[in-house]
């Protein structure tokens, strides 16, 4: 049978090229958005008619992460994966960020997947299946003012908190942590830092492949990967 995994913020970036690798390793794939526009997008470029299911919602709102997980159990009747990588960062530091900002970067990078780890567990418990968390490089190292980075220790602490919650039930849970990735993750802030190095989102793309097809009774746990000259 076709695995089912659903991933969020799937429209561009980490979560699209992720949708793409399990696309052509056969899985069913569902990806989520705010943006109707790109998840459209998306699909158009992806090709791969009823095997991807694209759902316009907020990774941070209790309803529509509930919406989208009972739109794929429906449709497909079954939950094998979830990727939890829906997630943004802020230029500046803590004390640049207004309030509003701030509250909305805890909210999509730490209540959501939160959220979507209380909602998919009662399917992949049943379907033995695996939980992979988008943490970064900076959840495992400080830097001045960093509330992103706050947000990321938070991600990290939260899948080791669910492993130790659901490993006696067979789900695996693993936190992937990059450095710099080429996306539209930096738009916010400008741009990615030209003089660093970076990797592409197919890489990580690869990588979240390579956890979720680990066979029956291995599970890892968390995988920190850097491009070769980040020093940080």
């Amino acid at each position: 049978m076709e695995p089912v995994t659903l991933i969020t913020g799937g429209s561009t970036g980490i979560g699209a090229a992720t949708a793409l690798a399990l696309l052509k390793q056969g899985h069913r794939v569902a990806v989520t958005g705010r943006d109707a526009d790109k998840l459209a997008a998306f699909a158009d470029s992806a090709s791969a008619g009823e095997r991807l299911l694209t759902i316009t919602g907020d990774a941070s709102d209790e309803h529509d992460v509930a919406a989208a997980v009972r739109q794929v159990t429906s449709t497909w009747g079954r939950l094998d994966n979830v990727v939890a990588n829906a997630g943004f960062s802020l230029p500046g530091n803590l004390e640049s960020h207004t309030p509003e900002n701030m509250r909305a970067m805890v909210l999509t990078n730490v209540l959501g997947p939160a959220l979507l780890v209380r909602e998919t567990l009662a399917h992949l418990r049943t379907s033995k299946g695996r939980i992979v968390i988008i943490g970064s490089v900076a959840g495992v190292r400080n830097t001045p003012g960093n509330l992103y980075s706050v947000t990321k220790w938070a991600a990290h602490a939260l899948a080791e908190n669910t492993r130790l919650l659901v490993g006696k039930d067979g789900v695996g849970v693993t936190v992937v942590a990059p450095g710099v990735v080429d996306t539209p993750f930096w738009d916010k802030r400008g741009g990615t830092p030209e003089a660093a190095p970076s990797m592409t989102p197919e890489q990580i793309a690869d990588i979240i492949a390579f956890t979720v097809n680990q066979p029956a009774g291995v599970d890892i746990n968390h995988i920190t990967l850097r491009p070769t000259g980040q020093t940080g």
